[in-house]
């Protein structure tokens, strides 16, 4: 289903150094989850437990009400879609990469998931549209073109789980607004676990969680949050001038 808990986990890279400490949340299936919170509060750490990247040193996290620690590593992550800052795209054709999750996947589907990324005008606009062979890296392709397509492989993938970490913070602002809508149409009936770089883009989130040192310091909707005056309300504001002062109205 993609119900996830997250039951006092703790968690350290090095002995004594905690970045995570005794994080506790219930998300329910569908739940969009925005992770907030300075550089180095642990946002990243916590997605990447979640995929059992890494595992936690105490605490657990599971998902449906099983320790993911029980299930296969294969189980797990046929169920998570990941979009990244640094999206990694590799030898070979645009075609190949949309399907990298699902290589049964049928032209069709292919077809299909690349439109709803947005991604299908620029592909038909290469020398030979999905079968045009990319370099190591997505070399060819601008920023937004490789984002696009690594929207479209997770779309294909169809994971109930989502987990998007800094997607549209590599992307120019024209660019970005396409993407964000690709984005809200991936997350779309899935639990989704959403680091961005603009606060702006979680105002719609279900709910906010706002780590600092490590700590879920608050959590509810924006309007909650920001309320708080707290952490959050501090982030936003200058964010907000920072983009004031960029000449971007948010």
């Amino acid at each position: 289903n993609g119900d996830v808990k997250i039951d006092n986990v703790s968690f350290s890279y090095e002995p004594n150094r905690m970045v995570l400490k005794n994080v506790s949340v219930d998300v329910k299936a569908g739940e969009n989850i925005g992770v907030v919170g300075h550089s180095g509060a642990g946002k990243s750490t916590l997605v990447n437990l979640i995929t059992r990247l890494y595992d936690v040193d105490s605490g657990g996290i599971y998902i449906d009400g099983i320790n993911i620690k029980d299930l296969s590593i294969e189980d797990l992550k046929s169920q998570i879609g990941i979009v990244l800052q640094d999206t990694y795209l590799f030898m070979g054709t645009i075609a190949e990469n949309i399907a990298y999750g699902k290589p049964d996947a049928t032209m069709t589907e292919i077809i299909k998931a690349a439109k709803a990324a947005y991604a299908h005008e620029f592909i038909m606009n290469t020398p030979d549209g999905y079968d045009t062979r990319i370099g190591t890296g997505g070399h060819g392709l601008s920023g937004g073109e490789r984002q696009r397509v690594s929207l479209a492989r997770a779309m294909l993938k169809n994971p109930r789980i989502l987990i998007l970490d800094e997607a549209t913070s590599a992307i120019d602002t024209q660019t970005e607004s396409q993407i964000q809508k690709a984005l809200e149409k991936l997350a779309e009936g899935r639990t989704t676990f959403n680091i961005a770089h603009r606060l702006s883009t979680l105002r719609n989130a279900d709910r906010l969680i706002v780590l600092d040192n490590g700590e879920i310091v608050e959590m509810g909707t924006h309007e909650e949050v920001y309320a708080q005056e707290g952490v959050y309300h501090k982030l936003y504001h200058i964010q907000k001038e920072a983009l004031k002062l960029r000449g971007i109205n948010d």
